[in-house]
């Protein structure tokens, strides 16, 4: 009776200490910055393709991240550290690059050079490549990442700038581990820079060994491509009970961390003990931190496999998973409870609101049927079941988030065994290949449900159909200026609008060549951001006339041309100014970029991602008099296929036949 009371007094306080660490991590991100919950990864690649969600860089945001990853990981959620690390070296790096959060930005003049778009978006690519190379150790993985996962435009100085970067956070990350080497820091100075190292495995194979190499990466597919659904279809409920308010996303984490924490402490108590190995080097059984043999419930001398993989930190059941050279360490049965366990945990964990990453939860998947077929083709090939586990989730991850080179790098360079490199690329491609064949990527999905506008990288085939003319006819007439236009009709159409470019033209223009009749010309395109900077200094003309270079240098410094904040109705402009005018030449952009109206959606989007366009001029095949030079203007909502079908119903059939 005492033993049970004991029993009950440890799963308290182990419930306990679990659920204040969530209830931490919950009420900062619930109350404080909602957009530090999940991975962040789906949103730096969304900025990275040109949508810039709110608030997503903050310094409240990092704050909130660090914290709160630090409390979810500790609560033993069923989540990794890898995505929040990306989102946290993405947060600093964009808080470098403007000079500091909104309200207490540094106006050093040298700061002023990267307050532009371009540096921006590089110095968020770097910092998401050094935080996955924090993550899991993996210089050129993480640079690799970037490349094939996070980036859209990718240019060659930006190879060797994210490279560097990844090599500073190496050399930090060694010379922090050089110095808490003697256990002066807790664990962080224990493993090196290498993880999981399997370095010490003699990894033989032959052709047979292909067999189950190919088994595991169809499974990884399918399996992969399951749990998208799956999560999917949790990730839309946990949207309806985040919708009714704060409260309820705060119930819904702390009930996940109740139930987390009552698996991982009852379902120990159905595997059997098992005798320690004497011929093992390894202290058994431990029931320290660490330790790859776990006491639990048994008596001296035994130890409880299942409590060994559930009750540590992810890092060490990952790393005890993929141990080798230990066939008879796990039975068979908690290897099923494991990964079924992880399955669920995996599926309704992510999407709380905590900050969380599925790196992990994909691993300890993964590499739980991994390690079962290793049992069972144990007899028949003569690969290890550890590598076995490490090919499962490799497998798992391909199979899910469809990554294969960055992948590769980052499993080996987290078990510094080369000699794995083939198998691994078979079953990543395999894995892939399968994934592929039912549904997108997990990030894909979660880019969907957060109504990110994320413009992929080809165009489906059915686009080729359609052509931009057809595109913008369904639309508003465009709202355009004149090249000296009158201040109310500019302040009427910001408030009546939410464009951000707007066409100038020059009317009754007489041509140089050709037939002498009045025409209209496109003189360019002139962007929201530089109309309220007109209207805030009160650059307006009594008369209607144009003005010279040397006025606009005069009235405006490049630095608050390239301001992008600022709201119409924070001006205010009085009757007589009004009937002012504005000169809009000298603001235009001249050579902004159009497409006849023939072209096809298809090709139009390529363009569109490619160059990174805000804004697409479509003008008309043929070049009346009286008609306007500019017929519509796409943005990319415009070009986003399920925005399409929804316009134009009839493709939606033709597409599914």
């Amino acid at each position: 009776m005492d033993m049970w009371c004991r029993y009950l007094r440890g799963f308290l306080y182990f419930t306990g200490i679990n659920f204040l660490l969530t209830f931490v991590a919950s009420i900062l991100c619930v109350c404080f910055a909602p957009t530090a919950a999940g991975p962040g990864i789906p949103e730096i690649k969304a900025y990275l393709n040109g949508v810039d969600t709110p608030n997503m860089y903050g310094a409240t945001t990092l704050f909130v991240k660090i914290i709160g990853s630090i409390g979810a990981v500790s609560a033993g959620l069923d989540l990794g550290k890898e995505g929040p690390l990306v989102h946290i070296g993405s947060c600093i790096a964009s808080l470098l690059g403007q000079g500091g959060p909104d309200n207490y930005r540094i106006k050093w003049r040298w700061l002023r050079y990267f307050n532009n778009d371009r540096d921006r978006r590089d110095l968020i690519t770097c910092g998401a490549s050094s935080g996955v190379c924090a993550a899991f150790r993996a210089p050129v993985g993480g640079v690799l990442f970037a490349l094939e996962e996070v980036a859209t435009w990718w240019r060659s100085a930006l190879l060797w700038r994210t490279f560097f970067s990844t090599a500073v956070v190496v050399v930090v990350l060694r010379a922090s581990i050089e110095l808490c080497h003697k256990g002066k820091c807790g664990l962080f100075g224990e493993g090196g820079l290498i993880m999981y190292d399997v370095s010490d495995v003699t990894v033989r194979y032959n052709v047979m060994d292909i067999i189950p190499v190919v088994i595991i990466g169809v499974l990884g597919g399918v399996l992969g491509s399951l749990y998208n659904y799956l999560l999917h279809k949790v990730l839309r409920v946990y949207n309806l009970i985040n919708q009714k308010g704060k409260m309820y996303k705060l119930l819904l984490s702390l009930s996940v961390a109740i139930f987390t924490s009552a698996c991982q402490y009852g379902l120990p108590f159905l595997a059997k003990c098992t005798p320690c190995d004497p011929s093992l080097s390894d202290v058994c059984p431990t029931n320290g931190r660490s330790g790859n043999f776990k006491q639990f419930n048994c008596p001296k001398g035994y130890y409880n496999d299942l409590a060994t993989l559930l009750l540590t930190t992810n890092d060490d059941a990952v790393r005890n998973i993929f141990s080798t050279n230990t066939p008879l360490e796990y039975q068979p049965s908690s290897i099923i409870i494991f990964f079924a366990l992880y399955c669920i945990l995996g599926l309704i964990t992510f999407g709380i609101a905590v900050p969380s990453g599925l790196f992990l939860p994909i691993i300890l998947m993964g590499s739980g049927y991994g390690r079962l077929l290793g049992i069972l083709m144990g007899p028949h090939t003569n690969i290890d079941q550890g590598l076995f586990a490490v090919l499962g989730a490799a497998s798992l991850m391909a199979g899910s988030m469809r990554m294969t080179v960055s992948l590769c790098v980052i499993f080996l360079e987290l078990t510094n065994n080369l000699l794995l490199l083939p198998i691994t690329m078979i079953v990543l491609l395999i894995a892939k290949t399968v994934g592929d064949s039912f549904n997108p990527s997990i990030y894909e999905i979660i880019l969907h449900l957060k109504g990110l506008p994320f413009m992929d990288a080809n165009p489906e085939p059915w686009m080729r159909n359609l052509t931009v003319g057809e595109l913008v006819d369904v639309k508003p007439a465009v709202v355009s200026f004149k090249g000296v236009e009158k201040v109310a009709n500019i302040v009427n159409a910001l408030k009546n609008t939410t464009h951000n470019g707007f066409p100038v033209m020059d009317c009754g223009l007489v041509p140089t060549t050709g037939v002498a009749n009045e025409a209209t010309e496109l003189h360019g395109i002139i962007l929201r951001a530089h109309l309220i900077q007109v209207l805030k200094k009160k650059w307006f003309l009594k008369e209607r006339r144009r003005t010279e270079e040397w006025e606009v240098r005069e009235k405006f410094t490049w630095v608050e041309l390239a301001e992008r904040e600022g709201n119409i109705e924070d001006v205010a402009v009085t009757k007589e100014e009004m009937e002012m005018f504005v000169d809009l030449h000298p603001l235009t952009n001249t050579t902004p970029f159009t497409v006849l109206e023939s072209m096809s959606v298809a090709k139009a989007m390529v363009l569109f991602r490619q160059v990174g366009l805000r804004h697409m001029l479509v003008v008309p095949k043929y070049q009346a008099s009286g008609v306007s030079p500019v017929i519509g203007i796409l943005t990319r909502q415009d070009l986003l296929a399920y925005n399409i079908l929804t316009v134009f119903p009839h493709l939606a059939k033709s597409k599914r036949k």
